[in-house]
């Protein structure tokens, strides 16, 4: 590890909140992961029966008012109502107590906002009129309002902000909060992302970009990320929320940490909005970059969960990233793709991803990529865990995100023993 690495404040982890198809809370959501169980289901949320995808990851039972006033959530979209769930989740794993709030802050991404009041006020927009048009509309759906729900919900008064780079917002989220943490301008910071992209628009507009899976006659295996028959993945909704505070003040307040947050890399494409370029060079260097911050070096890396989009141009592409960023140590480097558990949630995705990275390193166990029977031979170079999670000790795990418009992000996070030193 590197100097800098060494002298600066050490960010831990100690609270996680996940609210996804798989499961609510921390530990639901892992052990259906390692256990492959795909929250994938025919969509309920409206009436999917004439579109060309009819199935989705939902979120199951999801009652707001079990986390938020009643008055409160009825003016909250469904992707705000899903990040103060997560938020708030995350707070009691940590076990931290909010008094006053000025040093807590939070950065919650999301890439469509309120997508479920958009879809639904456009129609009476267009239907009775723009004077019935409801006072709450923008305030539901702007995407900085997740963090702001978050910020309003819990009483946090340190720095609050969104990112919105599509589908890398999470992990960039997770890095811009660590920074924050690591410069002193926070004493503690919620970061995750939300998302609630269910709804008749952003599955027709999904779908009419051909990146959904269409085998709508079986959900729970329809997404085959790296797979020779991927078709595209399935949309999905959620929110996660890590809780990060520095080491020492965690370790004063009795926490214990669940992992580190070593370091964080970003790139761009500068190529095209929706195809990632095909070398996987762009995408290496945020990889690169993320070890470089991290002061790790690729051998050291026991775990990545790939981005893992099941598209024909995306997959290859991400693996290429890999062995350029990893080099020789690639071939043996464990990787594996959750979405097809829980669903594409843009924003949320990376989020969710970094939640399960973190609790491999913490179990010493590796969630599979389900339904990878047939390795396509563009996606060679890596040890894939396929269809069954894998025991292992994971000192050290990359979590990697990708957005529409080339955005590229990784997260490196690392094992820390019950004395507080580095694995």
């Amino acid at each position: 590890m590197s100097r800098r690495a060494r002298d600066r404040p050490r960010i831990v982890v100690t609270g996680i909140g996940i609210v996804s198809a798989i499961g609510i809370g921390r530990d639901e959501p892992f052990e259906a992961a390692v256990e492959g169980r795909s929250g994938a289901a025919p969509i309920s949320r409206f009436d999917a029966s004439q579109y060309r995808v009819r199935i989705a990851c939902e979120v199951p039972d999801f009652h707001p008012e079990e986390f938020m006033d009643r008055k409160a959530a009825r003016r909250v979209d469904r992707f705000g109502q899903l990040a103060v769930a997560a938020a708030k989740l995350a707070v009691d794993d940590a076990g931290l107590t909010i008094d006053g709030g000025e040093g807590i802050g939070a950065v919650i991404a999301s890439g469509t906002g309120g997508s479920t009041t958009r879809d639904e006020q456009h129609e009476v927009f267009l239907e009775r009129g723009a004077d019935r048009v409801s006072p709450f509309a923008i305030p539901q759906t702007v995407p900085n309002m997740g963090s702001a729900q978050v910020s309003i919900q819990l009483g946090l008064r340190g720095p609050v902000t969104t990112t919105s780079t599509a589908c890398a917002a999470g992990t960039d989220a997770i890095g811009i909060a660590n920074a924050i943490l690591r410069r002193g301008g926070a004493e503690a910071m919620l970061a995750g992302g939300s998302e609630a992209l269910v709804t008749p628009f952003w599955v027709a507009g999904f779908d009419a970009m051909r990146v959904l899976t269409r085998n709508n006659e079986d959900p729970t295996g329809a997404a085959r990320t790296f797979d020779t028959a991927r078709d595209g993945f399935l949309i999905g909704e959620g929110s996660a929320v890590l809780l990060l505070e520095p080491l020492e003040a965690a370790r004063a307040r009795g926490a214990r940490p669940i992992c580190e947050v070593l370091g964080h890399g970003a790139s761009a494409d500068a190529h095209h909005v929706t195809d990632p370029h095909p070398s996987g060079v762009p995408q290496a260097r945020a990889v690169t970059a993320a070890l470089a911050d991290a002061g790790v070096e690729p051998e050291q890396v026991g775990y990545v969960n790939a981005h893992g989009g099941a598209s024909r141009p995306g997959d290859p592409a991400e693996v290429r990233a890999l062995v350029n960023a990893l080099g020789d140590a690639a071939a043996h480097t464990p990787v594996s793709a959750t979405k097809g558990l829980h669903g594409h949630c843009m924003a949320a995705a990376g989020a969710i991803e970094a939640s399960l990275a973190a609790m491999a390193i913490a179990r010493s166990r590796i969630p599979p990529t389900i339904n990878l029977t047939e390795v396509d031979p563009d996606c060679g170079g890596v040890d894939h865990v396929a269809v069954q999670a894998r025991d292992a000790e994971v000192k050290v795990a990359v979590s990697t995100s990708f957005g529409l418009g080339g955005h590229n992000s990784a997260l490196v996070l690392g094992r820390v023993d019950d004395d507080g030193a580095r694995a």
